[in-house]
């Protein structure tokens, strides 16, 4: 403790340009401040500072002690900072990565909830379908759909999506509901560009699964858009329960192959990357993202 008080004394004197402007920072008399910078020099055995009735200077050695000592003093009153800020409760800015089936849906709606338990803490959100790296420290926290490979993520599941198969009335009226999954090779089924598997739709059968490949003349680049297609009567597709159980509940959409269809669950999970530590507003979002999405509300809505 005396060594801290030895360099915060001198420190602020060559901030503060004297001993009694120091002093007067830190709560000390003149003379005391005094002291305290002497015996750093004795320990140290090397003048740090050239005294005059106006000014101080730095020796050469003084200079190199402080570039030293004052990264040092700002990373114990940062550590400090962190910790009142944790006791305090969540606050500060929260970078938020998510993609946009899920953010558009269901995070975006949900924000000003968060935002009324936790008034301290601001919000960042991307939406984008562009894939994080493992190493990519640009958010706090990340909304992730799919099975996760990356050693260095620390995840949280919040919930499984489930896939639906349908299309509008309007579509179906004029073309037909399919009644078994070879019916599909029939119809127009779009799909999104930047995933190609899902245009190999899973049905369930006494044999176990079979995959039907499916094909239209629409496709685009994201779900959002293929919702869109569906829902002007393009044709018929199949994506998350988190995207089209809004449309099904209105009857804008109707299911299809119900009891044909495998629903093929996807897990949705909060993550961050390991060498970071869980801050207050961090684990305040993930405790939210699971509270409120725990239990898929879109899909007992739907139900």
């Amino acid at each position: 403790m005396d060594r801290i008080a030895e360099m915060s004394a001198f420190v602020r004197a060559v901030e503060t340009g004297g001993f009694s402007a120091a002093a007067r920072d830190i709560g000390l008399t003149p003379s005391a401040l005094s002291k305290l910078v002497t015996r750093l020099e004795d320990r140290l055995g090397a003048r740090l500072l050239h005294r005059t009735t106006r000014r101080l200077q730095l020796t050469t050695e003084g200079e190199a002690f402080y570039a030293r000592a004052r990264p040092i003093l700002t990373a114990m009153d940062e550590a400090e900072a962190e910790v009142t800020q944790a006791s305090a409760g969540p606050r500060g800015l929260l970078r938020l990565h998510c993609g946009s089936t899920f953010g558009m849906h269901q995070l975006a709606p949900a924000i000003p909830r968060f935002l009324e338990l936790h008034p301290a803490v601001e919000i960042d959100i991307t939406i984008s379908d562009q894939p994080l790296g493992a190493t990519d420290e640009a958010f706090d926290l990340a909304i992730r759909i799919g099975p996760l490979d990356e050693s260095s993520l620390v995840a949280r599941r919040i919930c499984n999506l489930e896939r639906v198969i349908c299309a509008s009335p309007g579509y179906l009226e004029r073309h037909g509901r399919p009644r078994t999954p070879d019916d599909l090779q029939q119809h127009n089924c779009l799909s999104i560009t930047s995933l190609p598997a899902l245009r190999r739709w899973p049905f369930d059968t006494d044999d176990g699964i079979r995959v039907v490949h499916v094909g239209g003349n629409v496709a685009a680049n994201n779900a959002e858009a293929v919702l869109q297609l569906a829902l002007a009567g393009v044709g018929i597709t199949r994506l998350s329960d988190v995207v089209v159980s809004a449309a099904i509940r209105n009857g804008a959409l109707v299911p299809i192959l119900t009891d044909w269809h495998h629903v093929e669950p996807v897990p949705l999970f909060a993550t961050y990357p390991s060498s970071r530590n869980l801050s207050p507003k961090v684990r305040a979002m993930v405790d939210f993202l699971v509270a409120e999405f725990g239990g898929a509300p879109w899909r007992q809505a739907r139900a």
